[in-house]
């Protein structure tokens, strides 16, 4: 896995071992920042459920100020801390050692991010949890873009009761993106 563009362009990431992390394949990871490339610049980015934090590190790469890194797995929290340093991205990161929720809820008063992006362990239920959270959250605006990454085939009605509208969707073979914002 590696850096697609910007700054740290080719530079390759180091991910967790065994099955606890799903690394976004570069594949994906390419068509993503294709979608959202024009909504990078200066913005300030959340990676919820970071990984091996690329990402956020992609994002902060193609331009983004700022990316807050949100894990609690110790080896993938490694993983973001020697990705960060071998990218040069350490400046502009901030690694939250801890779950999701209490994350959240300590940000909960921060000026809103940009762009959120979160993908949590698949068909567990945290989407809907998560979503409810930023609904109450000023961490999350109006124009606020927030990513969830799918399963495909995932039941995905739970995101208007949340509070959120559907603005676009992007299918791949296992997996899907979805990109909301608050009604």
């Amino acid at each position: 896995m590696r850096v697609i563009a910007g700054t740290a362009r080719r530079l390759l990431l180091d991910t967790p071992k065994g099955l606890a992390t799903r690394p976004t394949t570069d594949r994906i990871k390419e068509t993503l920042f294709n979608i959202i490339n024009n909504d990078l610049p200066g913005a300030d980015f959340l990676d919820l459920f970071a990984g091996s934090g690329a990402i956020g590190i992609e994002a902060l790469s193609r331009g983004c100020k700022s990316a807050v890194f949100v894990e609690n797995d110790r080896a993938a929290l490694s993983c973001i801390k020697e990705n960060l340093r071998r990218t040069g991205l350490m400046g502009a990161a901030r690694v939250m050692p801890m779950e999701v929720m209490g994350a959240l809820a300590s940000l909960k008063d921060a000026p809103p991010f940009g762009i959120i992006f979160m993908d949590p362990p698949y068909r567990q239920g945290l989407t809907g949890k998560v979503l409810r959270m930023l609904a109450e959250s000023n961490a999350c605006a109006g124009d606020t873009l927030v990513i969830l990454e799918e399963a495909l085939g995932e039941e995905t009605g739970f995101v208007s009761e949340c509070g959120f509208n559907v603005v676009r969707e992007k299918c791949y073979k296992t997996n899907k993106h979805l990109f909301v914002k608050k009604k």
